[in-house]
């Protein structure tokens, strides 16, 4: 994960889920600015790494009491009590949330102010509490890249579009604009990964709902083919790749034995090539890409049918001869 994001603190964790959560801070007001070790995020898979029910085996995340846990350091002789309170401290969370609509034991409460360790409480249901702290530290600490091209939801897919300066991707983006599909992000497309096999794009706000057409300049898309003509963000499934008509001879195969990938943050992406010459109708094979990317999601592989008639027919002719 990205250890160089700088949102976070504990403050920032409190004041963004205020509503949500209905929470109160209890303990440990001397610390707002308390933060994730920057080695446990370079070490963190995803967010299920950094936040999840009391746990003496994972520190330095962000510890949440169900009514079991504060049972577990309640129902115990003072010494006892004392002892499991005090290893929270070896733990060094960035934070402690007591859920479940219970009461932290005033051992606890105690302890967070000393080692200044933030203490929240909150009627919501634990479970909750870590599926809305998970989500919202996978969105701040996952990696992030951009990438120049065009961003697309055709027929329900993200597709991006890449290529050289001069292709006319921005121009093929407004053509499929106009036959019903929508337009994520023009030009400079961010590309966060947001699980272990999943990319999302998003439009910088500075560019959002805006197309940069050669010779005619910025279009307001949602205001010229409406609200159903934008997306918010899109996770990315297909990369089409634009390139000159000698270019592909060159450098591709015409019929691929193996489905081109490409990778993103560690992650592969389908692809396919494209080549730009007059007279070819781009949105058409545009979209022709994306349903044959549909079929083979659902198990239709044409070029392996193909093989298998082939080979079929072969043996066949063999058999009469």
């Amino acid at each position: 994960m990205d250890n160089d994001a700088p949102h976070f603190s504990a403050e920032a964790l409190f004041q963004v889920h205020q509503d949500a959560l209905q929470w109160q801070w209890v303990a440990g007001h001397a610390s707002p600015d308390r933060r994730f070790d920057p080695a446990v995020l370079q070490q963190a898979q995803s967010a299920a790494d950094l936040v999840g029910f009391l746990n003496y085996i994972h520190p330095y995340r962000v510890q949440v009491m169900s009514w079991r846990e504060v049972e577990y350091l309640s129902d115990a002789s003072t010494d006892d009590a004392s002892r499991r309170i005090a290893r929270i401290v070896t733990l060094d969370p960035p934070a402690i949330v007591v859920a479940d609509d219970r009461l932290p034991p005033p051992a606890l409460i105690a302890m967070c102010d000393r080692a200044e360790i933030p203490l929240f409480t909150t009627a919501s249901n634990a479970g909750h509490v870590i599926d809305i702290l998970r989500s919202w530290l996978g969105q701040i600490f996952a990696k992030r890249t951009s990438v120049h091209g065009v961003m697309l939801d055709i027929l329900g897919v993200g597709v991006l579009l890449t290529g050289e300066s001069g292709l006319g991707k921005s121009e093929l983006g407004l053509e499929l604009i106009s036959r019903g599909h929508g337009l994520v992000a023009d030009d400079v497309v961010e590309v966060q990964r947001v699980s272990q096999t999943s990319l999302e794009a998003r439009c910088p706000d500075l560019l959002q709902n805006l197309l940069e057409v050669r010779g005619i300049g910025l279009l307001d898309i949602k205001a010229i083919f409406g609200e159903t003509a934008v997306r918010r963000k899109m996770r990315v499934k297909l990369i089409v790749h634009l390139v000159r008509r000698e270019t592909l001879e060159r450098e591709f195969e015409r019929i691929p034995h193996e489905p081109l990938v490409q990778e993103i943050l560690s992650i592969p992406v389908r692809k396919v090539v494209v080549a730009v010459d007059a007279g070819r109708n781009l949105a058409v094979l545009v979209e022709a890409a994306v349903r044959n990317h549909i079929l083979q999601l659902r198990g239709i592989d044409t070029y392996q049918d193909f093989l298998r008639r082939h080979h079929e027919a072969m043996q066949q002719g063999q058999s009469e001869n």
